[in-house]
């Protein structure tokens, strides 16, 4: 049975699934028409030669990570849903992500976060330089705990284990802690924690502007921020 049309569509989706998967050199012009069942000129025709296709890649993970959404009922709960959205979007992308990196493309990228950040700054009663410091601190925030989390998912094993090294430490007579440390780490958790420490200061004394503070999100916390899959997917 004869496949149906090809579009330019599913050969950006194939070849962002490939790269997600298993990295831009993985995605060769053979390789992902092999993937859609069609000829090589066919993907030429769609999106032209593979320094386009990468190009076009870049585009659409720009886009996607203007999709996120924050969610909420008070500023704090939708800068803390913006954070894990954000994480989320680049835990998911790591090689287009770079790929956005290495075309100088990083501070596109991540403007509309910027933006979704600096309305509930505001919400919150921030203004000026401090506005600001809030906005960096936690984009830097989230994509230090990514770098963390990659190196860590991505080191060699180690000898000792961490949790060797506390089994037999009391940490200063501190039992109980002694256990945690060695215990494996809960990563979700320990992001939502840090960010939410992290944003309660920054917004601690702040006046809180009721007028704004009405104007976004969803009413409701749903402990994380949205990114929409909108025109884009991959």
């Amino acid at each position: 049975m004869a496949r149906s049309a090809l579009t330019r569509d599913e050969v950006l989706d194939t070849a962002a699934a490939l790269v997600r998967e298993h990295g831009p050199d993985a995605l060769t012009m053979r390789r992902l028409a092999a993937e859609l069942g069609t000829a090589v000129t066919s993907i030429y025709w769609h999106v032209g030669n593979r320094e386009s296709l990468l190009d076009a890649l870049v585009a659409r993970t720009v886009a996607d990570l203007g999709t996120i959404r924050p969610r909420g009922a008070t500023p704090a709960e939708r800068i803390v849903s913006v954070a894990r959205a954000l994480r989320r979007a680049l835990r998911e992308r790591p090689h287009l992500v770079a790929m956005v990196h290495e075309r100088g493309l990083t501070e596109r990228m991540f403007l509309p976060a910027q933006r979704a950040l600096v309305h509930e700054a505001h919400a919150a009663g921030l203004r000026g330089a401090r506005a600001a410091r809030a906005v960096r601190a936690v984009q830097f925030q989230v994509v230090g705990y990514v770098l963390v989390e990659r190196n860590r998912e991505r080191a060699p094993a180690q000898s000792p284990a961490e949790e060797e090294l506390w089994r037999g430490e009391d940490a200063e007579a501190d039992g109980p802690l002694a256990r945690a440390l060695s215990a494996p780490i809960d990563t979700e958790r320990l992001f939502a924690d840090s960010v939410r420490a992290l944003v309660d200061g920054l917004l601690a004394g702040a006046p809180v502007n009721t007028a704004k503070d009405t104007g976004k999100g969803t009413g409701e916390d749903s402990g994380d921020g949205s990114v929409g899959r909108g025109p884009y997917s991959q």
